[in-house]
């Protein structure tokens, strides 16, 4: 499964994307909403995590535009 993970706490970004490495799934990872909604819209994912509260684009707005 292909996931993305939009978050800016980077200690918790860590944590949650090497438990889904190690779980088999393929993982990508953003820092805040602009590059997340970047990534979103360059490739299909399964499954999106993304942060509410995100810099420089809210992640409301980034589920939004996807």
């Amino acid at each position: 499964m292909r996931i993305l993970v939009v978050e800016d706490d980077l200690e918790a970004q860590r944590y949650l994307v090497q438990g889904l490495k190690e779980s088999g799934h393929v993982v990508d990872e953003a820092a805040d909403g602009e590059s997340g909604l970047s990534l979103a819209l360059s490739r299909a994912y399964d499954v999106a995590i993304i942060d509410r509260m995100l810099p420089k684009l809210d992640g409301l707005k980034v589920v939004a535009e996807m």
